[in-house]
């Protein structure tokens, strides 16, 4: 098993996350945490970076007040932002970190951005999908 594929699994692990899906070959783990409203995040071991991405909402339409809200909002979170997908269209919250020498405090530190995010802006996401 790759090295930095089997830190991230044992850290995932060792944080009670849940393994929906992982593939050695890819280097790509996709898990979930309710407690912390994670569902469905993928992070990817991709030497020498750790990618962590989770599709938040779909834009209905362009709306400079949405983009405009999410840009403020990134300069808040302390791990992380949002981003737009290639096609322009889902909203991700997308981290990265290096992973030679990634340890578990700084992989937890951006999942806790992200779950704080979401605790603390679920209403505003809520509303920014229904647009």
């Amino acid at each position: 098993m790759d090295i930095n594929f089997e830190k991230v699994r044992n850290y995932l692990l060792d944080m009670h996350y849940i393994i929906c899906h992982e593939e050695e070959n890819t280097g790509v783990f996709v898990v979930s945490s309710e407690d912390d409203g994670i569902n469905n995040l993928v992070i990817g071991c991709a030497d020498p970076i750790l990618i962590m991405e989770q599709h938040l909402f779909d834009l209905k339409k362009d709306s400079s007040e949405v983009f405009k809200a999410l840009l403020m909002k990134n300069r808040d979170i302390v791990h992380g932002a949002f981003v737009l997908d290639e096609s322009g269209e889902k909203v991700i919250f997308r981290d990265t970190l290096q992973i030679e020498n990634l340890d578990r405090n700084e992989l937890e530190g951006s999942l806790n951005s992200l779950s704080l995010l979401l605790s603390e802006y679920s209403d505003e996401i809520i509303s920014f999908s229904k647009n």
